[in-house]
Parts: structure tokens; C-alpha cells; sequence
């Protein structure tokens, strides 16, 4: 009894708010006791994301749906509206300035529960479903990728492509476009997909594809949840390793760095015994960074000191790399990696090797989060800052940016690494630089509240932005990834040649712009406008 009162509060919330002409009885019929829910820790926890950088926005309400219906039965209920009330899709909550929040409407949290109501009568999303023949998997939307890969590895099988964290739904990345260092060799994730379940802004359901409304298919796939929110995806697999052969090693010279980074991805149309499957790197301007927690790879026996290294402007650069293999192959992996390394131009003292099952290496990340939340330095502001550098200007960018603002000083890790461009198509919706091969430049750094000025939020966030001045004013052409902008023509510059399609498709799939606001690229209109 408790919670429908609370449900019918919520939906006379909506009513007085945003001026529903729905009868609230009506309303009620879009959920069941807990499945639409003001649990006060519901709504916190929806008004909070990874980032913590935003003010808190709670929503109205938090829908815990457990299929499709019931997120088209909400979204087509916002449509219909008098003044209408927005609706954001939330997975894991992974995003950096609020864009799976709002705070006139609904959130619809789509990986699981967040807060105390959780999901009424066991009504659950449906399970992955893998066609180990057809070597897909049919997945829900708010699905976590670390639980899609338990799911196909029962199979004996795998996604292709990957984010370096796997506690991330697969809507959310599908979303944005989902990178790590298969992505030279595969793709983003959103090249690896054959079929989507969307609910549009007017709440309908559409299944698409290559095939079937594609041109809503392209559009979703980078969308950043402006089109409609995904329920199903159908993801591409391939027969899963067993172990990977893991391996770091160290450059002083940057171009070098560079050079052999571009060479390895070069090689994604050899046979797998000539290439790696996955190339990263990343970026060590501070001591202490390459026996941190990201660099744990290191011994910590053995710490390396940058000083005995002889960095070139005091800078180091890690290459990343990885091989994976059967346990039926082992015997050759030893010849094919030593083969690789023989034309590559790292400090010969500086390889660092290990080897893992496969699924240790995938969910790497996982265990240094671990470590972070059980010293309470995981749930503090992260200003993290993706870009894409066309390749044309890495160099540009390491002097001025790596040498130069960020000094001798950071908070976490500094990702840094090549991907082709003929692996991306060109007709999503995801905006990268007009180069054949661009790079991903990821600062993930943390906010501390340590007394130091370096790790201070007002200090990085500052720091991002001199960044973003610098390369506006040496001309280098970057691209955000996961972007943040905070007004229209940023939104225009940010999409280019592709905003005309963009905006167009905005008007026919959600024309009412109820999807997705904390992206701030569209305003939310009301009925009397909108007519």
C-alpha cells in the first residue's frame, strides 16, 4: 500500500509538473507497484553519475523496466503529453556530466536496480540469448558487457571489439561508439552489430538493421541516445581465446612511440599469427604514475624509475600490447610475439611480460577499481577528457600538451593510441577527424581533496579546457569522444558536415526532443510549440 501511494504521488508529481493529459489511472497502468518509483534512494542514486560533476538533478521518477513495452509504453506517454516530460535511458551510470540525467521526467534505469524498490515481481529483462551457429548474441540494452561475455564464453565465444571496462551497458557504449585496443582490427563496438530493438521519442519500436530501417539503425549506432532508446542489440562474435600473452614496453623518444604504434595497426589485414590483437599505450609524465595502480603490471619489487630511463622532455610513453591464444598453440606464441617485437624500436631494457586467461585480461580494469574503492578514491569527480587528434597533429599535441601544460603533474592515467578509420562507417552517427588513422587521447583523471593544487577539480577542469584552447589555437582539428558542449554551435562545430543529417533525423524520430536532454544538444519542447 505504501509504495502505490508513493507511485501515485509520483504520477500526480508528473501531473502538476509538466501538465500530463493523461487520466492518472491511465499512468498507473505503465507499472506496477515498484516498477515506476520516488524511492528516495531510487532517485538519488539516478541523479548521480560517474563523473560528479554536475549538481544533482534528481528526476520525477525512476522506471525499472523489464522489456521493451514497457519503455515505449512510457516514451509514447511523454509524446502525448500536454507539455510534455523528458525521458534519459541510464545503464551503469558511467557518464561524465549528467547526460543520463533529468530533471523534468523519468529516468529509465536499464541495468538493474539502483536503489531500494528494485524490480517488482521478480519482472525481469530478458537474459542474453547466443546463436552459437550464426555467432551472435541477442542482448537487453541496459546489459552489462562483463555479463554479455559470460553469457557467449559458455559457448565458447566472444564480441570482437571492447571497452577497456566491462562494467558498462551496452546500450550506453553502443551509444557513444565504444573503443579499446581491438578497435584498429575490429572496429568500435558499433561496427560489430547486426540488428537493434530502439523505442523512438514518439514511443514507437522499431527493430533495425543494414537491411531494415536502416537509416534509424546508422543513426542510433554513435547517437548519443538522441533518436531512441536501444532494448535490444544483436552483437557480432567470434570463437574466444583462452590466454593472452601481455606485454609493456618503454619509449623516450615520442616519435618512435608513434612510429611503431602506427606500424602495428598497419597489419590488421595480415593472419593473426602477424599481428597483435590489441594495441594501446599510454603516457607517463609523472613518477609515480608507472607503478600505480593502472601500471600494477609493473613488480612492485621492481619499480621502474623514469629518471634511469633518460626521458626525452621528461616524458615516457608505454606501448600496450597484447596476443591472444589457445592453449592448443601455446608453442608457437613465444616465436610469434619475439617476431613482432623484433621490429619494434622500444628501450631494449624495458620489456615487461605476463600472461593471463582471457577473461582476467578483459576485466582488468575491474580489479584496480577494486582497489580504488576500497582506498574511497573511485567515488570522487572525475574530469576526464577524450579526444581524437588526427594523426597529422600528435606531434603537435605531445609537444604542446604532454611536455608542456600538464608539467611534471597529473591524477590518473593517460591513455594514448592509434585507430584506423576505415574500420569506423562513416554513415553512424559517431564524429571522428577526417585522417585515415586518428588517435584516442584519454586523460581519466581523478579529483582528490588531498590538499594539493594538481589533484583539485577547479585545477583539472581548468587544465581541460587550456587544452581544448591550445589545440583550437594551434589549429589542431580534435574531436571529442563521450563530448560535452554547452551550446548550439559547439554542437554544430562538433558534427560538422554531419549535423544536417543529424538534426533532420532528430525531427523525425524524436521531434518532441524528449530523449536524452542532459546531452544539452537539443532543448525540450512543449506541446504549444511543437504544434
Amino acid at each position: 500500500m505504501a509504495t502505490k501511494l508513493l507511485l501515485t504521488f509520483a504520477i500526480c508529481r508528473l501531473i502538476v509538473t509538466v501538465g500530463l493529459t493523461l487520466d492518472p489511472t491511465e499512468l498507473l497502468l505503465l507499472g506496477v507497484d515498484a516498477q515506476l518509483s520516488v524511492d528516495p534512494t531510487d532517485v538519488k542514486a539516478a541523479s548521480l553519475d560517474f563523473g560528479l560533476l554536475t549538481g544533482a538533478q534528481p528526476p520525477l521518477a525512476v522506471m525499472h523496466p523489464a522489456s521493451s513495452q514497457d519503455v515505449a509504453q512510457l516514451v509514447k506517454a511523454a509524446y502525448g503529453s500536454n507539455f510534455g516530460f523528458t525521458v534519459s535511458a541510464r545503464g551503469h551510470g558511467h557518464s561524465i556530466n549528467g547526460q543520463a540525467q533529468t530533471a523534468n521526467g523519468v529516468v529509465v534505469q536499464m541495468s538493474g536496480s539502483i536503489g531500494g524498490s528494485g524490480v517488482a515481481s521478480g519482472r525481469k529483462p530478458p537474459y542474453p540469448r547466443v546463436w552459437p551457429q550464426e555467432r551472435f548474441v541477442d542482448v537487453w540494452g541496459g546489459e552489462l558487457w562483463i555479463d554479455v561475455l559470460r553469457s557467449t564464453l559458455q559457448h565458447g565465444l566472444a564480441p570482437k571489439s571492447w571497452t577497456d571496462y566491462l562494467y558498462l551497458s551496452v546500450g550506453g557504449t553502443l551509444s557513444n561508439a565504444g573503443i579499446s585496443g581491438q578497435a584498429f582490427n575490429h572496429g568500435p563496438q558499433i561496427s560489430n552489430v547486426h540488428e537493434l530493438d530502439v523505442v523512438t521519442g514518439k514511443g514507437e519500436l522499431l527493430t533495425c538493421s543494414e537491411e531494415q530501417n536502416s537509416e534509424m539503425f546508422h543513426a542510433v549506432l554513435g547517437g548519443l541516445g538522441q533518436f531512441g532508446i536501444i532494448t535490444r542489440a544483436r552483437i557480432s562474435l567470434e570463437p574466444a581465446p583462452q590466454r593472452v600473452r601481455w606485454i609493456r614496453v618503454l619509449y623516450s623518444n615520442f616519435s618512435t612511440f608513434t612510429r611503431d604504434q602506427e606500424y602495428l595497426i598497419s597489419l590488421h589485414e595480415q593472419p593473426a599469427s602477424q599481428k597483435f590483437d590489441y594495441v594501446e599505450g599510454f603516457v607517463i609524465v609523472d613518477e609515480g604514475l608507472i607503478n600505480n595502480w593502472r601500471s600494477s603490471f609493473f613488480s612492485p619489487h621492481n619499480p621502474v624509475k623514469i629518471s634511469s630511463l633518460e626521458p626525452n622532455g621528461g616524458v615516457l610513453y608505454c606501448l600496450e600490447i597484447a596476443k591472444n591464444y589457445h592453449e592448443s598453440t601455446a608453442s608457437t606464441i613465444d616465436q610469434e610475439v619475439e617476431s613482432l617485437l623484433k621490429k619494434l624500436n622500444f628501450i631494449p631494457a624495458s620489456v615487461f611480460t605476463t600472461d593471463m586467461p582471457y577473461v582476467d585480461f578483459l576485466d582488468r580494469v575491474h580489479k584496480a577499481e577494486l582497489k580504488l574503492r576500497s582506498k574511497g578514491l573511485w567515488e570522487v569527480p572525475h574530469p576526464w577528457l577524450n579526444l581524437f587528434v588526427p594523426k597529422s597533429k600528435i606531434a603537435d599535441f605531445d609537444k604542446g600538451v604532454f611536455k608542456g601544460i600538464l608539467g611534471n603533474k597529473t591524477s590518473g592515467p593517460i591513455l594514448i593510441y592509434p585507430m584506423n578509420k576505415n574500420k569506423w562507417d562513416h554513415r553512424s552517427s559517431a564524429v571522428t577527424p577526417d585522417e585515415d588513422v586518428f588517435y584516442l587521447v584519454a586523460l581519466l583523471r581523478s579529483a582528490l581533496d588531498n590538499g594539493e593544487e594538481t589533484h583539485s577539480l577547479e585545477y583539472l577542469t581548468n587544465q581541460n579546457r587550456q587544452i581544448l584552447r591550445f589545440c583550437d589555437e594551434a589549429g589542431i582539428t580534435v574531436k571529442q569522444y563521450l563530448p560535452h558542449y554547452t551550446t548550439h554551435q559547439e554542437w554544430v562545430d562538433h558534427f560538422g558536415n554531419k549535423w544536417d543529417r543529424f538534426y533532420r533525423l532528430k525531427m523525425e524520430f524524436d521531434p518532441r526532443h524528449i530523449l536524452a536532454s542532459g546531452q544539452q544538444i537539443f532543448t525540450p519542447t512543449n506541446m504549444a510549440s511543437w504544434q
